[in-house]
């Protein structure tokens, strides 16, 4: 291989490196830029006055009340609880407990995530006992989408213990009038359930990170090429 031909074809992959390492970088930055934006527009919502259960009953478009702040009067479904599993806080495994809510003079149903409590390690089957008042009742949260899914494999379960919580399926199951959004549970005394619910929008800082590291190594790539094939390539040996 002739040096004229290496050169090119050294330069060639330098170059190919850095648009995909510049790339790369710019991308994570996008990412980062994105879940900022999302964020903002939380904490937009988050800080309007909030709304009660009845105004969510009859919108039209629910997903522009998502994360506003809601006040919802209703009938707890108790004998409906789920229990989601797989779900740690603070290195604890736990479940994230889903209730649902009959609204008071609707006949919609609001599905309620209360909250986080631990598993019993001695029988995993068996699921803690929750607070669940028969009269009416004021929950006091936000408004967020159906609860998060995890991965599984089989059909969907039907039993109190569950790896996810399908609306469309758990609407057909239990023949309730479901909402198509949920309640993200966020004040409350008694229950002994926990309520650090995860942040949206985080995670910028890792998306910040890993641009760092591509655009450095686009720059090593370019510090080396430049050394390698021009500096060393063309500098005259000293006498």
């Amino acid at each position: 291989m002739s040096a004229g031909f290496r050169f090119w074809l050294v330069t060639l992959a330098a170059l190919l490196a850095l648009v995909a390492t510049a790339a790369l970088g710019r991308w994570q930055l996008g990412r980062a830029a994105q879940k900022e934006a999302l964020q903002a527009a939380i904490e937009a919502r988050g800080s309007l006055p909030a709304i009660d259960a009845m105004s969510l009953a009859a919108a039209v478009d629910t997903e522009t009340l998502l994360h506003r702040r809601i006040e919802a009067v209703g009938h707890w479904v108790g004998e409906r609880t789920v229990f989601l599993d797989n779900r740690p806080l603070n290195g604890r495994a736990g479940f994230y407990v889903v209730t649902p809510l009959r609204l008071q003079g609707s006949d919609t149903v609001l599905l309620v995530q209360r909250g986080w409590v631990p598993r019993n390690f001695e029988d995993r089957a068996r699921v803690p006992t929750i607070a669940t008042p028969a009269g009416l009742v004021q929950v006091h949260g936000r408004i967020a989408p159906a609860p998060s899914k995890l991965y599984e494999m089989g059909a969907p379960e039907t039993g109190p213990i569950r790896q996810n919580l399908d609306l469309t399926q758990f609407r057909a199951e239990t023949g309730l009038a479901l909402a198509p959004v949920s309640l993200q549970q966020t004040a409350g005394a008694g229950d002994g359930l926990a309520r650090d619910w995860p942040k949206i929008g985080s995670g910028v800082e890792k998306h910040y990170g890993y641009a760092f590291q591509w655009f450095g190594l686009s720059a090593l790539i370019t510090v080396l090429y430049v050394w390698f094939q021009i500096v060393r390539r063309f500098k005259r040996p000293s006498r």
